[in-house]
């Protein structure tokens, strides 16, 4: 699109947009084709939209223009339903960012090293977007971040393809709310929180989101938006810290963490239970509360909780091979130094094939610098593959499940992930020291002793 073009492109009448969102003639582009976007595709999908996916990965892009997700929580038979109705298909041209009317941006926002926001996924996919754009397109970010992203960052980068955002173009934000793996909600089942600028983006940003989900959540601006995605994770992240907390607490005085937590929920009111475990993982809570920490620097406002919060979460993974060093030394006389461990699960929660921030992998990694040989059994995960901050653990592969060997083999097991599928009193039978960082072994009767929890 030429400047020319541009300059006759005033005054977009939004009310065409919105008649053709009511109408199912708009088409929706989602960017990032992962565990945010593929839902977010289907949701639309279903709801009577055609549906462009993008994505850098050419893989992927194959994978589900074959009809497969990719993903083990997504069916398939979803993907290829909807690749057979002739609605949907995936690309990795950007210059194909023009053809929908509504575009969501569902990228990683990562941290980098410093533990500072890594926006580089939202320029680079709001770059490619501002030499697509073309005027009456809503544009929509779903990518966590702190608040002022969508003003401050995105918009500024769409404008500079000379098309005004409120005028000529639409802008909004509204919060990804997908919980991988959850098979009690829908994403059209999930209150959809939505917030804009300027009141035509409002109202197409809600004319949208109001005809895929079930209930719209308006609130006054971008920001606000952000911001409440940020509040509900750093709300997570605090509560499992204090539990972290009382663990260890607990754990000294001879008393289950896991008995109280259980009989604490029974209070019918003033009470919300959080579960301890080796460490945060996932792409929204571990990294979320560093988000706004970051932000608040500019406003000279401490985040002391926040951070405390954090740091407990974060010292996790370390303290739970302090607490297998001091297992083995203590029942078998063991070093963990040459100790032959058995890490059961690496997903960062169960019944998924997430490795995203998991614990796990920092688990393996300090086990192994510490002089420890370590094995993997995940049902959901059968081979590592490249991660940016553990690439020398990519290529491991899952070792079978047979615990009869287990004992010739292992000293012992270590359970971070506790997936459903498997059978955890076989591994207690199988090997005479079996750490729980998850109160998997909650069910098994036989050789309790066997059980150190962590």
């Amino acid at each position: 699109m030429n400047l020319a073009t541009v300059r006759l492109a005033r005054g977009v009448d939004p009310a065409l947009l919105k008649q053709r969102i009511e109408n199912r003639q708009a088409m929706v582009g989602v960017v990032g084709m992962g565990y945010v976007g593929q839902p977010l595709a289907i949701a639309a999908h279903h709801r009577g939209f055609r549906v462009i996916g993008f994505d850098t990965d050419a893989q992927k892009v194959a994978t589900l223009n074959g009809g497969r997700s990719g993903i083990r929580t997504i069916p398939d038979e979803k993907i290829l339903s909807m690749r057979r109705g002739g609605r949907f298909h995936v690309t990795g041209n950007a210059a194909d960012l023009g053809q929908p009317d509504v575009v969501l941006i569902c990228v990683p926002t990562p941290l980098t090293r410093h533990r500072e926001p890594d926006l580089s996924f939202v320029e680079s996919t709001s770059r490619a977007l501002a030499a697509a754009l073309r005027p009456g397109q809503l544009v929509c970010l779903e990518s966590t971040t702190y608040p002022g992203t969508t003003s401050g960052v995105v918009q500024p980068i769409l404008e500079e393809s000379g098309l005004v955002v409120g005028r000529d173009v639409f802008l909004a934000y509204s919060p990804e709310r997908e919980d991988p793996g959850n098979p009690t909600f829908r994403t059209a089942d999930i209150p959809k929180v939505v917030g804009a600028d300027d009141e035509a983006s409002r109202e197409l940003a809600n004319a949208y989101y109001g005809a895929v989900v079930d209930h719209v959540v308006p609130v006054p601006s971008a920001a606000t938006a952000e911001a409440v995605k940020l509040t509900e994770n750093i709300f997570r992240c605090v509560n499992i810290a204090l539990v972290n907390e009382l663990k260890h607490i607990y754990e000294r005085m001879g008393i289950n963490v896991w008995d109280v937590i259980d009989a604490a929920a029974t209070k019918p009111f003033g009470f919300m239970p959080f579960y301890p475990g080796p460490g945060l993982g996932g792409h929204c809570i571990p990294i979320d509360p560093f988000y706004l920490t970051w932000k608040a620097r500019e406003y000279d406002v401490p985040t002391r909780f926040i951070e405390l919060a954090g740091e407990i979460n974060a010292a996790e993974p370390r303290g739970v091979v302090n607490a297998l060093a001091a297992a083995l030394s203590a029942r078998k006389r063991m070093s963990l130094n040459g100790a032959r461990i058995l890490l059961m699960g690496l997903a960062y929660k169960k019944n998924v094939d997430d490795l995203r921030e998991s614990p796990a992998l920092v688990i393996m990694q300090d086990l192994e610098d510490r002089g420890a040989e370590v094995s993997y059994f995940d049902p959901w995960i059968p081979e590592i593959p490249m991660t940016r901050a553990h690439a020398p653990l990519a290529g491991r592969r899952s070792i079978a499940w047979e615990p009869g060997r287990f004992d010739a083999i292992f000293d012992a097991a270590l359970i971070v992930t506790d997936h459903d599928a498997v059978d955890y009193s076989e591994l207690v039978a199988a090997l005479d020291l079996v750490m729980d960082t998850r109160n998997a072994t909650r069910s098994v009767s036989r050789a309790r002793s066997r059980i150190v929890f962590a």
